[in-house]
């Protein structure tokens, strides 16, 4: 049930970014955009409440509980980007707008944009390990929740493997 809640929630995200999008540019309804793009993180706290819920009714956690704190640490850190983009593509698409700045491929701009990516994921790491964590404290039943501490370790290593990628562009930038 959680799996499908996940994909409720991403579809959901992005239908309330849409329809954001569409009052605000198509029906000149600024308010009524401001309204929409503000409800999305109503989706995230959505899935917080179904997984808590779940799990505290004694389902044993998997990888897909796991995976709705990682999708609510993504969302938060990575939310308003992702909404920024989908705005200035929509601009540029529909109604003609300038087309979006491509972001440099090589050089220190490169290198700071990678950082800052990785600043991003250590920050969606933060909330989702820290929404991770105050599960298995909460249900402090160590069988049920094992596989929480699992899905904590792996992407812990993939954000040390993130860190050494994005930081190595530092030491050695990409040539034009």
């Amino acid at each position: 049930m959680i799996g499908w809640l996940i994909i409720a929630c991403e579809v959901g995200f992005w239908v309330l970014v849409l329809s954001g999008l569409v009052a605000r540019y198509v029906f000149n309804q600024k308010r009524i955009s401001a309204i929409l793009l503000i409800c999305t993180p109503i989706v995230d706290i959505v899935l917080l409440i179904a997984t808590f819920i779940d799990l505290k009714n004694g389902a044993t956690a998997s990888i897909v509980h796991g995976i709705a704190a990682i999708y609510i640490g993504v969302s938060v850190a990575f939310g308003h980007r992702m909404i920024k983009w989908a705005d200035e593509q929509f601009v540029h698409r529909f109604l003609n707008g300038k087309k979006p700045a491509k972001i440099k491929k090589h050089g220190k701009e490169h290198a700071k944009e990678e950082r800052a990516g990785w600043y991003r994921h250590l920050l969606s790491w933060l909330i989702g390990g820290g929404i991770l964590i105050g599960i298995i404290l909460y249900i402090n039943n160590d069988i049920q929740t094992e596989a929480l501490l699992r899905t904590l370790k792996v992407w812990s290593m993939v954000l040390v493997i993130d860190f050494f990628i994005s930081f190595s562009y530092t030491l050695f930038p990409k040539k034009a």
